[in-house]
């Protein structure tokens, strides 16, 4: 039986009972007197019965739906307490305690650029997160982009006051950088998360720097888990690497770069990087995960530096839009019109040149696997291949199929 059934409560009296009720009218004309008070007493207590009935119905109705719909809010409010940590269960009380506790750790970073050895009026803008403190020193990760324009590099923290950073390493490929400043005043440093937890409709914090508003923070939901975003290392409007991120769309402006993405409960998901800015996009910003993040911190922390295998080659796609080869181009090369993917040499050093590549060469595969791209030369190296590893390349020189073999160093000093 339903709880809204209409055989709930019924006012249809059995075919059964037709006799017992003529009995009951004959009994009740005979004690009248007696029993009017009674009746009254009897009929008022229906009355109450349905009302109250009526009341418990709603109650269990309302409860029931608060259960099924908020099941861990309903819980903690029968036990007497919110999911927010407020007496009134303000639902924006989480966002504005997670905001308040990371906050103190997210500074804003001014590079200058540095012109015979003084600071320059033009500089650039940036964000940063206070990750470790330890002794006289707070450290502070960012992103590289962000210390790369300038030597004088300062960050200014939450109470306004300006110290000094000291670079202690960045990589230009993950974008990453780590800085150090004097810890004096300074209690505060970033819890972190786990970003490979996330869930897509997660609710995240960006705290940032945008356009020099220092401690802004913006809101919104993790769009999308493990994005590959294709960049262009040198800026050259070639694609020669791809970024993994987090999407989000709370609002990242210039500025933003290097701050904090926090979860709800204010740790350290993942380090802002950049924005689709173009004419009618919105909600299109990007964060690296800490889990990723916190490998490259480990090896610049250790040695100012990420170190990747080197093979020493300055390459052009075969197919680059910026530079496409022209028939006669091919011909004077004698690359075979079969060979359409592939990579060219414009200068060797290093391991390539000792393995006696040189311009002009075209290189098609690398350990047996196809090279149609400098991304792909990139993500062989960085992803299957560690420093001191053998490398085979096949590559195509006036018109011949050639391998040989090379042992990948570390990249020397810039």
């Amino acid at each position: 039986m339903g709880l809204f059934d209409d055989e709930f409560y019924s006012t249809k009296v059995s075919k059964r009972t037709g006799n017992l009720a003529k009995r009951v009218r004959v009994s009740r004309k005979r004690l009248w007197p007696r029993t009017v008070k009674n009746s009254e007493s009897s009929s008022l207590s229906m009355i109450q019965v349905a009302v109250i009935s009526s009341v418990i119905s709603a109650v269990v109705s309302v409860a029931l739906f608060a259960w099924i719909v908020y099941p861990g809010e309903t819980q903690m409010a029968f036990a007497g307490q919110t999911s927010y940590g407020s007496e009134q269960g303000d639902p924006y009380e989480q966002v504005i305690q997670a905001g308040d506790k990371v906050r103190p750790a997210v500074v804003s970073i001014v590079s200058h650029k540095d012109v015979e050895g003084s600071k320059n009026e033009d500089s650039a803008l940036g964000s940063g997160v206070i990750f470790k403190i330890e002794g006289k020193k707070a450290y502070i990760m960012t992103n590289h982009h962000v210390v790369d324009t300038g030597g004088n590099l300062e960050a200014v923290t939450v109470d306004g006051t300006s110290r000094e950073a000291e670079l202690i390493g960045k990589d230009r490929i993950s974008d990453i950088a780590v800085l150090s400043i004097d810890s004096k005043g300074i209690s505060t440093a970033v819890e972190l998360g786990d970003s490979t937890k996330l869930r897509r409709g997660q609710a995240v914090l960006a705290i940032g720097n945008p356009l020099g508003l220092g401690g802004t923070m913006t809101s919104g939901i993790v769009s999308y888990i493990d994005r590959r975003i294709p960049v262009s290392i040198n800026q050259d409007g070639v694609y020669d690497w791809e970024q993994n991120v987090i999407q989000t769309d709370a609002a990242i402006n210039e500025g933003n770069s290097g701050g904090a993405l926090i979860d709800m409960n204010g740790k350290l998901v993942g380090i802002n990087t950049m924005k689709i800015a173009d004419m009618g996009v919105e909600g299109l910003g990007f964060a690296i995960p800490t889990h990723d993040v916190m490998t490259i911190v480990d090896d610049l922390m250790l040695d100012g530096k990420v170190s990747r295998p080197y093979l020493g080659v300055y390459t052009v796609d075969l197919t680059s839009p910026y530079a496409p080869l022209d028939k006669e181009q091919r011909e004077e090369m004698k690359l075979p019109e079969s060979v359409e993917e592939g990579v060219i040499v414009l200068e060797a050093s290093g391991p390539a040149e000792e393995a006696g590549l040189k311009m002009n060469d075209v290189i098609v595969e690398f350990d047996g696997k196809k090279i149609r791209s400098t991304l792909d030369l990139r993500k062989h190296l960085y992803e299957k291949k560690k420093i001191g590893d053998e490398l085979k390349v096949k590559f195509y020189r006036d018109g011949k199929l050639t391998e040989v073999a090379t042992k990948l160093t570390d990249k020397p000093e810039e």
